[in-house]
């Protein structure tokens, strides 16, 4: 399995395009990296790599092997699913990719109960907030917003996941005009590292594309909103995260005429393990936790219930 894992290595600086964007990927270090693909030169008795101080290119014998190892992964991912499935359908270990507020605030909870409703299962969740390819990565269910496409990874749409424009009072007060995007110009804006600078926009006359200038990155949504309750400036977030703050007056939607596109929560899947009996339970069970609503729309409307039972209760209190 090392051999494997060196592969992965590989397979993971050619995607990132350098040793320490793949460790960062991978949640690594660039010395690990480095180390299991010169492992893997070893074992082939070539370099895979031209190294030079402006750019990393793959040698004639890196791009021979790129495809053969991309196939070889999966192959072997492929195979021990097979053996986990004819040992039992539903055991075997999952290994599932989630963002991390996502899941500490909903889908964690979904997962879970999935877990205990399939005790012969394993799970090994990792909380991470940007894109991945989950075939060059190792995991069997990738989930996430981001619109992405990889070779051999299939899409299954999950819900729809809207986003607000959003500003705290504080902010407003001492900032200038915004009533269309262009004014993001002269505006602190807050960015998501997976979403980045480029923000777009529909308004009456179609789309409007503004490349901001961002005061606060992060790859936390949590803190994203945080951020914007500080009076930091402008920001892109989650709709279902905005919408409390956006109640009791500490932030405000902005640039109402100009809504920002919803994006979809799909779970991506490596084309060899679709058809994986524990990898198609997970996806059933995902789906239906999140159909016909989102679970912080059925959260938002549980919410909105108890406080109309609590205001028509209160009288009746009172009188006593």
């Amino acid at each position: 399995m090392d051999t494997i894992d060196n592969m992965r290595a590989f397979l993971a600086v050619v995607r990132a395009g350098s040793f320490s964007a793949a460790a960062r990927n991978l949640d690594t270090v660039p010395s690990v990296i480095s180390k299991k693909v010169n492992r893997l030169e070893d074992q082939i008795g070539a370099p895979l790599f031209i190294r030079s101080t402006r750019k990393l290119e793959l040698t004639e014998t890196g791009e021979q092997v790129h495809p053969r190892f991309l196939a070889i992964v999966a192959e072997v991912t492929d195979a021990f699913a097979d053996l986990r499935a004819h040992a039992s359908p539903m055991g075997g270990t999952l290994r599932i990719k989630c963002p991390t507020t996502l899941c500490v605030l909903h889908f964690g909870r979904i997962i879970t109960e999935f877990q205990a409703a399939h005790p012969e299962a394993r799970i090994d969740l990792v909380l991470m907030d940007r894109s991945v390819n989950p075939m060059e990565e190792g995991f069997d269910i990738a989930i996430g917003a981001i619109p992405t496409s990889y070779p051999n990874v299939e899409a299954t749409p999950l819900c729809p996941y809207p986003r607000s424009t959003v500003a705290s009072p504080g902010y407003l007060a001492q900032a200038g005009e915004l009533s269309h995007p262009r004014h993001l110009l002269n505006h602190h804006c807050l960015t998501f590292h997976p979403i980045g600078s480029n923000w777009v926009f529909e308004g009456k006359q179609g789309p409007v594309s503004v490349e901001i200038n961002s005061h606060f990155s992060v790859n936390d949504s949590q803190v994203l909103v945080e951020a914007a309750l500080a009076d930091l400036g402008v920001a892109v977030v989650a709709d279902y995260l905005a919408r409390v703050h956006v109640e009791r007056g500490s932030l405000n939607r902005v640039l109402t005429d100009y809504a920002i596109p919803d994006l979809w929560i799909s779970a991506w899947v490596p084309v060899q393990r679709a058809k994986d009996p524990l990898v198609m339970a997970m996806c059933d069970w995902l789906r239906n936790a999140v159909q016909p609503e989102a679970p912080w729309d059925r959260e938002w409307a549980r919410r909105g219930a108890e406080g109309a039972a609590t205001s028509a209760a209160a009288p009746l209190l009172t009188s006593r």
